[in-house]
């Protein structure tokens, strides 16, 4: 069994391969997916242990141990830790544990990606990020294999953050700037992409502009929020997967309330994969993608970059 570690996955992880393998995937609906164990660990602090599985007969079968501390910003450290066991499903014979904190930034990044290549608008002009963390840098290098993004704004609670994260982005080759004014940021963004372990709403209703697609990563319990209930009673709503439905306090919120119903939720991941639902239908329609992230993703991604590194191991 070998040990694949981030250095490595990032590097074995290109972004079209990824998203393509995703949309695959997706379309396919091979992939099984039980439900995700959800343990909370610490309810004060937000912290949450998951542990998610899943499967394809005959092919991978893969197990991510997932831990999430909000506060970790704070002591300079990743809000995720993840690990990822990748076994042979035919056999349960392990193969490979890889570096589930990269995988799991890349693959959330690549199905927002994917997401966006049916919903967002054709011409993005300024693509807000919500959020300056590890999930957050990997947005721009995924939404450049679907969309030609011009300016890449980024805001955080902390600007030295965003500003960290903009000398990133440059030096990645993309044009990016900080910013100052959340509000107004929303209301240049053609894409709004919140990637945020947020308890209050951060992007309003009101400063969202007609033909906007917002993308919304961070939230995945239900006392995590990070759009106004506004936003998403307005907005044609799609979700990666049924289970968007029943854990971020985006969605979970207003359906407590009866102002939200689960038929109004368009279509899934699996369905604009598939074709099953055209996305995007009008010009000023807006749109919002709420994704909770799925085993599928996981792996997907590890298998990827499992085969990419066997492949190269065979040419040496």
């Amino acid at each position: 069994m070998e040990v694949l570690d981030a250095e490595q996955v990032r590097g074995l992880l290109d972004p079209a391969a990824l998203v393509d393998a995703l949309r695959e995937a997706f379309a396919a609906d091979a992939v099984r997916v039980p439900d995700r164990t959800h343990v909370t660990l610490d309810p004060a602090a937000h912290a949450t242990l998951l542990l998610k599985p899943a499967w394809q007969p005959g092919g991978w079968l893969g197990v991510k141990v997932l831990t999430h501390h909000p506060g970790n910003g704070d002591a300079g450290l990743p809000a995720i830790h993840a690990t990822y066991l990748l076994s042979r499903a035919d056999t349960g014979e392990p193969v490979a544990v890889l570096d589930g904190t990269e995988l799991t930034r890349w693959r959330t990044a690549a199905a927002s990606a994917l997401a966006a290549d049916v919903l967002a608008p054709p011409t993005v002009d300024v693509h807000l990020l919500v959020g300056a963390g590890n999930v957050a840098a990997a947005m721009p290098a995924c939404y450049r294999t679907v969309r030609d993004v011009g300016l890449t704004l980024v805001w955080a609670r902390s600007s030295a953050k965003a500003a960290a994260l903009v000398s990133r982005l440059r030096a990645e080759g993309f044009e990016a700037e900080a910013a100052d004014d959340l509000r107004a940021a929303v209301r240049r963004a053609d894409v709004v992409t919140t990637a945020t372990s947020s308890t209050r709403p951060l992007v309003l209703a009101e400063d969202v502009r007609p033909g906007t697609h917002v993308d919304l990563v961070g939230a995945f319990t239900p006392g995590m929020v990070e759009a106004d209930e506004a936003l998403v009673t307005s907005a044609s709503l799609f979700v990666d997967v049924p289970a968007a439905l029943h854990e971020p306090g985006d969605l979970v919120g207003p359906l407590s309330r009866g102002t939200l119903r689960p038929g109004d939720v368009l279509a899934t991941l699996t369905d604009l994969a598939a074709g099953r639902h055209p996305g995007r239908t009008t010009e000023r329609e807006i749109t919002v993608f709420k994704s909770v992230g799925t085993a599928l993703e996981d792996l997907v991604a590890a298998a990827l970059a499992w085969d990419r590194h066997r492949s190269a191991a065979a040419e040496r």
